[in-house]
């Protein structure tokens, strides 16, 4: 069936209407007794391909601190007792049973029915900076940036384990199907980027157990599909098929594209179906991606000291190369930047696998923070590294389960005050007692940085008006700035 055809069968009784009460109906009659004629006369002009989405928020509800996020998602659940909340009551009882009062009727993950000792720290924590943060040795290059950073000590979340947790963590519920935030965010601010993705993704390994990240984190939902979050790799071809193939030329690439568009703007006349403009928008999004992406990955305008300063030679899959890339995205304009780091997940060995995965993502999670400092743009990124949960005070034999009652992340630019503590866990790490913050606050608190009311920011499905923070959300004011 040609496309002629297949337009021709979508002319419903109401379709035809719809036309005939705009004034068109004439067009719809004449195309079933010259479809080629009568769709030469309604194909559209081609829309320039510079055409990019403005967002649904324009301007924001108020003024904004933040432009783009990147975040840091520490995959896995590092162990806050070993990186951002020392615990010295949890030293001094190491090896002693865990108190009942704390866990009794407690959710676990893998530790049901088992005696419940304490492990204690397994690194020391030292104060640093001239605001005398207590942030683990493990961390030298964090601890250094220690005064731009304000560490969050009080997070807690609903899920414990991992895939439902990092849906929590991505979309604000464990439901599969929900936008991520980064949808969010690009369905509600656009992009300032024209020939790149708005929400791109970067995923790496090592150090510890990889548990699977699934392309759902990043989905867009039941909103339109032009604003899921696009997975570029760090090796090789950063996008596939991005290269243009032999024989092609710009220019006939870009007739074919135009035409396509037009065919799919006069089926969207009959469907109004938001993927046919999705379908228009990634079609041009691809064609201008072969130009951009190639310089993108071209690393070869960076000093030695930036490529030092990172850790990475470039292009190599490491979490290094990607926190780079990630700068490289931000100059450009792309709005969300997540960066997932698969190998926190320390059930066995935490102290060997923390030091390890540390050492491939402390660096370089430093290295970016300043980087984007010295070019006045940290100010106006907001950064977030965390996890999907913490670790518990209990040893699971020399590693450490699940974790949702009490947590650490830290958050740095965009709006936040540094060189702060924010919320505190127990003596023993165990529950977020001191101003705790959800995962629905923490998504708040982000969205009011980019100038939106989450109250405000919603979509119709279903009958019902839904938003990343659902029913809930509190913004957390003493950590801004």
């Amino acid at each position: 069936m040609n496309p002629f055809e297949r337009i021709q069968l979508q002319q419903t009784r109401r379709a035809f209407l719809g036309r005939a009460a705009t004034g068109v109906g004439s067009i719809a009659l004449a195309s079933l007794m010259s479809p080629f004629k009568a769709l030469a006369a309604a194909r559209p002009a081609p829309k320039p391909l510079s055409d990019k989405w403005r967002g649904v928020l324009n301007p924001p509800h108020f003024a904004p601190k933040a432009k783009r996020v990147i975040f840091l998602c520490m995959a896995g659940g590092p162990s806050h007792l070993e990186t951002l909340d020392y615990k010295p009551k949890l030293q001094e009882m190491g090896g002693k049973p865990m108190p009942e009062s704390f866990t009794k009727g407690q959710q676990v993950a893998q530790l049901q029915g088992q005696q419940l000792n304490c492990l204690a720290p397994q690194f020391p924590f030292a104060k640093v900076g001239k605001s005398g943060q207590e942030i683990s040795t493990i961390l030298p290059e964090i601890s250094r940036v220690a005064d731009d950073i304000c560490i969050v000590r009080s997070m807690h979340t609903e899920q414990i384990n991992h895939d439902p947790a990092h849906a929590f963590l991505s979309t604000g519920s464990a439901i599969s199907g929900r936008p991520s935030m980064g949808s969010w965010v690009l369905y509600g601010l656009g992009s300032e980027c024209d020939n790149l993705p708005g929400f791109v993704v970067l995923v790496s390994s090592g150090g510890g157990q990889d548990q699977p990240i699934a392309t759902r984190q990043w989905h867009s939902g039941f909103l339109p599909s032009r604003f899921q979050g696009v997975m570029f790799h760090s090796q090789g071809d950063p996008v596939y098929y991005v290269n243009r193939p032999n024989g092609v030329t710009e220019d006939s690439q870009k007739s074919v594209i135009e035409t396509v568009s037009s065919l799919n703007g006069i089926f969207d006349q009959s469907a109004h179906d938001s993927e046919i403009a999705t379908c228009i928008s990634q079609y041009e999004m691809a064609f201008r991606m072969q130009a951009s992406v190639p310089g993108l990955m071209d690393i070869s305008n960076e000093p030695q000291s930036i490529l030092d300063m990172y850790g990475t030679k470039g292009a190599d899959g490491s979490y290094a190369a990607n926190c780079l890339l990630a700068r490289r995205l931000a100059e450009r304009g792309v709005r969300f930047i997540q960066l997932y780091h698969r190998g926190w997940d320390h059930h066995s060995g935490v102290k060997s696998g923390v030091q390890t995965t540390a050492g491939m993502t402390d660096k370089a999670s430093a290295a970016l923070l300043t980087d984007l400092k010295n070019r006045g743009m940290l100010d106006d990124t907001l950064i977030v590294w965390g996890g999907e949960f913490g670790r518990t005070p209990m040893g699971q034999g020399d590693g450490r389960d699940h974790h949702i009652k009490g947590y650490s992340l830290w958050m740095a630019g965009g709006g936040i005050k540094g060189g702060i503590s924010y919320g505190a866990t127990d003596e023993l790490g165990y529950n977020a007692v001191e101003n705790p913050v959800a995962v629905h606050d923490l998504h708040a608190t982000m969205l009011h940085l980019l100038g939106i009311d989450h109250e405000r920011l919603t979509f119709r499905s279903q009958g019902r008006d839904f938003r990343l923070t659902d029913v809930a959300g509190e913004l957390v004011r003493p950590i801004l700035a």
